[in-house]
């Protein structure tokens, strides 16, 4: 018999705490008895949703009391946005005044919810009228009383309360008169003590004196949003030929392999038309030879800008045919989202105002001092002309949207205004409640940060600089830990076509591996930039982290089958995360202790501990190391002295371990990571 509420719960808090005690004027109401605090989970006191994932259900906690010792009743009242009604949930007490509930969330989108508690004054009568009684007391008056409470519940005592159905309000009468009435008093007691009495007046508590917390958000993603692995390509290396770009048709040959990784989303960096002036030769050379493909980063050409297809690649209907096709191999296509124009772009011609410019009336073209880079022209996203500028550029992430693309890698979006991205990702998202975001801000902390509170479904992270043992369980503990986890959903990339780190141009082969292992395990999203990490492909200008031959400036060609590549060893770690629901989300990472400061031990459990895998990796691409592991064996669902199989699955090697405390060495030479599935063996027992 629950029903919704359609009235407001909360006082003006302000106004009550700015009057004084004894000021003039009436008071229709006293103010609210019952206190709510520590409401959670919360992102910066609400000013932004929690994220979750559809088919999860959201743990509701609240601090929730008042004065003295009446029963309170605690709700917490939910809608999806933008729906009427409210409907609700009750809380549990948990102990300490703390207060419990979770919510199944079962549709894409901003669910809306707040905290509601009040004295519940039947609840209250009754729990006093039961110590009473037990106490062989006179309870003749407290029976008046709750008669008069179970006849004013008959009524409707609430002004705004829908009408008391009338086979209700007869139960009830009936109620009343026993409580009432004449008969043995320890008759009526138990009348007044009943569950069913209890059920049938819980929904039509006046409710006087309630409160409320502020109404909160969560946003519910699909579940890609938490879990993939990602595999980045240019489809124009993806042919045999150097001196030109594959079309994407040729590209769309390259897809069962990638699908046969175990690859979930196929990124694709900027498909459009690429400029002439200024373009960029081979190794960001800065001039361009006849033939050169540009980078596609310089978007815009004669051909069309940001919702045309790179004619070197094909048409817009090749697009659709290559989304297809990879559709057909059980890989998502994510495009790049790149804000910016080459001098080439139609809008430089259509909308000069679009751009900043120089004294000199030319438009200024973007820098990073030293570096220019006259083949690229920012949007000043401030000028007079903001708002057409905005809705232009909604509009390519919707055109994308529209041929079927739910995934936007977005490029360097921390180089514009957050409050674009706010509008920008909210407005598609209502269209399209299952777009994906995902923010390549390498960028400072408060920054990534914020641009994930603003809406970004997830977030590059610095895990590519994060290569020692101390800073891994440093920065991956805030990551799954912290409140951070509520709204920064981790993307962990190896490599990107701009960052090749030191530690995989001087590692060789084991660097390789050891990051691709601690990517796929440590982050229940993460990603490779394609062939060159497949490969192992370290080549670096010197000084930089810049690759030799980028792609980013080149067509390259790939052997695929070179000896040195690690494709079996993605295969395989590809394939356990699928199998292994452990390994699809984050909140559950916990590091254990191992001695050796070059061995890295940490854990991912399923919540109920069906699912455990436990991962050493040696963090020297170098050196064989060992050492002793020591196991929070309470938390993996293992007794103190029992025997269990560790699997590795990267080798098909099987150990025994017992207890907590166990011994691993790990050469990189052979593999420098053990990725062990915990299996209990039969018979054992906690």
């Amino acid at each position: 018999m629950e029903r919704a509420i359609d009235r407001s719960l909360v006082l003006d808090r302000a106004r009550a705490a700015a009057e004084p005690i004894g000021a003039p004027g009436p008071r229709t109401a006293a103010p609210p008895r019952v206190a709510i605090e520590n409401v959670r989970p919360r992102v910066d006191d609400g000013a932004y949703p929690v994220k979750r994932t559809i088919g999860d259900r959201l743990e509701v906690l609240a601090d929730v009391f008042a004065d003295g010792q009446d029963a309170l009743r605690v709700v917490v009242r939910h809608r999806f946005a933008g729906d009427g009604g409210w409907s609700e949930t009750a809380m549990e007490p948990l102990g300490n005044d703390l207060w419990r509930a979770t919510l199944p969330l079962e549709r894409l989108g901003i669910t809306e919810w707040s905290v509601a508690a009040w004295v519940d004054r039947f609840a209250t009568w009754r729990d006093g009228l039961e110590k009473k009684a037990a106490a062989g007391l006179d309870v003749a008056n407290e029976l008046r009383e709750g008669a008069s409470l179970v006849r004013a519940a008959a009524r409707g005592g609430d002004a705004h309360a829908a009408p008391v159905d009338p086979r209700v309000r007869a139960l009830l009468d009936d109620e009343a008169s026993v409580l009432a009435g004449d008969g043995p008093q320890a008759e009526r007691v138990r009348t007044a003590c009943t569950p069913e009495l209890a059920t049938v007046m819980a929904p039509l508590d006046t409710r006087d004196g309630a409160s409320a917390s502020p109404v909160l958000r969560v946003r519910v993603d699909r579940v890609r949003a938490r879990y993939g692995s990602w595999y980045e390509m240019f489809p124009r290396s993806a042919g045999n030929d150097p001196a030109r770009p594959a079309t994407l048709a040729e590209a769309a040959t390259r897809l069962p392999a990638i699908a046969a990784m175990g690859f979930d989303v196929l990124y694709l960096p900027p498909v459009h038309p690429i400029g002439v002036t200024h373009r960029k030769g081979p190794n960001n050379a800065l001039t361009a030879a006849p033939g050169d493909p540009g980078c596609p980063w310089a978007i815009g050409a004669t051909t069309g800008g940001h919702t045309a297809v790179d004619p070197a690649l094909g048409t817009l209907q090749d697009f659709d045919a290559f989304v297809a096709e990879a559709r057909r191999h059980g890989l998502e296509v994510a495009l790049d989202l790149a804000f910016q124009c080459s001098p080439d772009h139609p809008w430089v011609r259509e909308h000069p105002e679009w751009f900043r410019h120089r004294a000199d009336g030319t438009i200024q073209f973007a820098e990073n001092p030293p570096n220019r880079f006259e083949d690229i022209y920012p949007f000043d996203f401030a000028s007079p002309a903001w708002r057409e500028l905005w809705d232009a550029l909604r509009d390519v992430a919707v055109f994308w949207a529209k041929r079927g693309v739910r995934i936007l890698r977005v490029d360097n979006p921390h180089t514009k205004p957050l409050p674009f991205w706010e509008w920008l990702i909210a407005d598609v998202q209502r269209a399209y409640p299952d777009m994906i975001f995902l923010a390549e801000a390498f960028t400072r902390p408060k920054i990534m940060k914020r641009l994930a509170k603003g809406g970004f479904t997830q977030t590059y992270t610095y895990f590519t600089w994060r290569n020692a043992k101390d800073e891994l369980i440093e920065y991956f503990s805030e990551l799954t830990q912290t409140e951070v986890r509520e709204y920064l959903r981790p993307n962990l990339f190896t490599n990107t076509p701009d960052v090749l780190h030191a530690f995989l141009q001087e590692g060789g082969r084991p660097a390789f591996q050891i990051r691709l292992v601690l990517a796929g395990t440590l982050g229940a999203s993460y990603g490779i930039y394609g062939p060159v990490f497949e490969l192992c492909d370290g080549r670096a200008i010197p000084g930089t982290e810049e690759y030799r031959d980028s792609e980013k400036y080149q067509v390259r060609v790939w052997d695929h089958d070179r000896p040195e590549g690690i494709r079996d060893l993605v295969t395989r770690l590809n394939r356990t995360r699928h199998e292994h629901p452990a390994l699809h989300q984050d909140e559950r990472l916990r590091f254990h202790p191992i001695e050796h400061p070059q061995l890295l031990c940490y854990s991912k459990t399923s919540a109920d501990l069906a699912d455990v895998v436990l991962v050493v990796v040696n963090l020297d691409p170098r050196a064989a190391h060992e050492g002793w592991v020591e196991l929070a064996i309470d938390e993996l669902g293992i007794g103190a002295d029992e025997a269990y199989e560790v699997r590795d699955v990267l080798t098909d090697a099987r150990y025994t371990w017992h207890g907590a405390r166990n011994y691993v060495r790990l050469d990189p030479a052979v593999m420098p990571a053990h990725l062990f599935v915990v299996r209990r063996r039969p018979g054992s027992s906690a």
